[in-house]
């Protein structure tokens, strides 16, 4: 019997990874990092709940970290089996993966730091460069429409998804031993169809399963041309101008950094706003746009992307001291750093600088998921802490989404009807809970709703020719659904920092701090002294 486990990206948008079982076989589709909240991101640290030894091949989607940023520790723990994916996508893993060991590496060391000052354990990245370095040599490349054989009973074939240079959707044939054969197809992360780099995402029809992504299931664009999106974008670049200082666009270095450069640039030689500098402050955003122009001749637009870099307003940072200088410029100027979500990378130094600052303008333009600062930022904090710093928002705080990598909601319901007949089930997962309710609503207007499945995390399914069959396994749920893509108890920890500093602050003298401090003291006095109740679920 075919057997699917689900071990990311189950009600939430990061962590994709999916382990396909059959007569003795294991193959891994995507092995992705967790982001969001800590608890989320812990995931990160904790030993696969699978055997890293027994899988006999992985097949990865695209290279955005929330679908490969595992795979350096899948090696350090034991896989020793081909990753098969496409040229763009291995061209970008060379330089994703190394980025992602070196920002462990330095995270690790700055926090060590701070433990040893607390007296608290010494914490070790996920995985070495070592580490990352040996899982690059296992990369075979692979072409879109070409049957490969993958594993003992799988073979796979590639298809256009349009959300990234190189990103695919996996079509999966098990073949059992008396000849049978189930189709699997798994969407990866599906494009727009407004994509300045790509053309209209392609798939197979008549699959016995689906498994979906749901990321904007809740979510309709309308007007994504390309004239409305530049229009949008010159509105908000034009707010930062008038504001007086710097427009920071937090943006993921792969793609979403690219696409934007495009358009900026022809914004300004058109006469749109005044000529400003442009900084690029991102290594990895720096080497993944030679690699974008490497493949130009397979993009939609790749020529306006290769004028672009070469602008002379451009202005690509790479050492730490020209990242900080970057801070002594006043004014209107355009900052790009990673990472997207604001979670690490140096976005957070820009965000520290600049977030108290009434003339600067922070633009949002990708999917923010629960718990990270990003999202903090769309929600509308007054206050946020960054590197342990307490720091107020008087920036403006802007939203854009009209840059997102994934289809909306509409296009990808057209998606899945485009693959009819679907003999079994649909899954939906790389979604939110309102995201996946959303797309379930949506999708059962065209479908048996008996069909369409929202897995949780860890759990599995046996898969017949026309029905899924949820399957006890014995592995231990690592994080059960109401804490997936929610705030934890570090984002309320903060929240309540920053509310304690700021009503303290608000207290009209010595005296009624004092009173306020005996109050939270108390509190946690009678919490200490209350009876604990033991839970056997984490």
């Amino acid at each position: 019997m075919l057997r699917v486990h689900f071990h990311g990206a189950c009600r939430s948008v990061t962590g994709s990874c999916y382990l396909l079982e059959h007569e003795n076989t294991q193959i891994l589709i995507d092995c992705g990092m967790v982001q969001g909240s800590k608890t989320e991101k812990e995931l990160n640290y904790r030993a696969f709940p699978f055997r890293p030894a027994s899988v006999d091949a992985l097949l990865l989607t695209h290279a955005h970290i929330d679908h490969s940023g595992l795979i350096p520790k899948l090696v350090k723990d034991g896989f020793e089996g081909p990753i098969f994916a496409t040229g763009a996508t291995a061209d970008l893993c060379s330089i994703m993966l190394p980025d992602s060991a070196h920002i462990q590496d330095m995270e690790v060391k700055q926090l060590n730091r701070r433990n040893a000052r607390r007296g608290e354990k010494v914490v070790e990245p996920i995985y070495s460069m070592e580490d990352t370095e040996k899982s690059l040599t296992q990369f075979k490349p692979v072409h879109f429409g070409k049957w490969v054989d993958v594993a003992k009973g799988f073979r796979a074939r590639y298809w256009d998804a349009g959300h990234l240079l190189g990103s695919a959707s996996i079509e999966i044939e098990a073949v059992s031993c008396d000849g049978k054969t189930t189709r699997l197809l798994f969407s990866g992360d599906i494009g727009s169809n407004t994509k300045l780099f790509h053309d209209h995402p392609d798939a197979p029809k008549g699959v016995d399963h689906l498994i979906c992504e749901s990321t904007y299931g809740d979510v309709d664009r309308h007007d994504g041309s390309l004239e409305s999106r530049r229009q949008l974008l010159l509105n908000e670049i034009l707010l930062a101008h008038k504001s007086g200082g710097p427009l920071i666009i937090p943006s993921f270095a792969v793609e979403r950094t690219q696409e934007l450069l495009v358009d900026i640039v022809d914004l300004m030689d058109s006469g749109a706003f005044p000529q400003t500098a442009i900084f690029i402050d991102s290594p990895l955003a720096s080497r993944a746009s030679d690699v974008f122009s490497a493949h130009a001749n397979e993009l939609e637009h790749g020529k306006d992307l290769e004028r672009a870099m070469r602008h002379p307003m451009l202005r690509f940072t790479e050492s730490t001291d020209q990242s900080k200088a970057i801070a002594k410029i006043s004014g209107f100027h355009i900052i790009m750093a990673a990472s997207g979500m604001c979670d690490a990378g140096r976005i957070r130094h820009h965000l520290s600088n600049w977030l108290w600052h009434h003339e600067c303008v922070v633009l949002l333009v990708g999917f923010q998921a629960k718990g990270t600062l990003g999202r903090i930022l769309q929600e509308g904090a007054q206050r946020v802490r960054i590197m342990g710093d307490e720091i107020q928002v008087r920036a403006s705080i802007r939203s854009l989404d009209i840059y997102s990598g994934h289809a909306d909601g509409s296009e990808l319901v057209a998606w899945v009807e485009s693959r009819k007949p679907i003999g079994g089930n649909i899954f939906l997962v790389h979604g939110e809970e309102r995201a996946m309710t959303a797309m379930q609503a949506r999708i059962e207007a065209h479908f048996d709703p008996t069909k369409i499945i929202l897995p949780t995390l860890d759990e599995a399914f046996d898969l017949g020719p026309t029905k899924a069959s949820a399957v006890e396994t014995g592995i231990k749920v690592r994080l059960l659904p109401e804490h997936v893509a929610h705030h934890d108890w570090h984002n309320d920890l903060s929240s309540l920092i920053l509310d304690l500093g700021e009503a303290l602050r608000n207290e009209a003298d010595e005296k009624g701090r004092a009173r306020l401090i005996r109050r939270m003291r108390r509190a946690l006095e009678a919490s200490d002294s209350a009876p604990t109740t033991s839970h056997s679920a984490q």
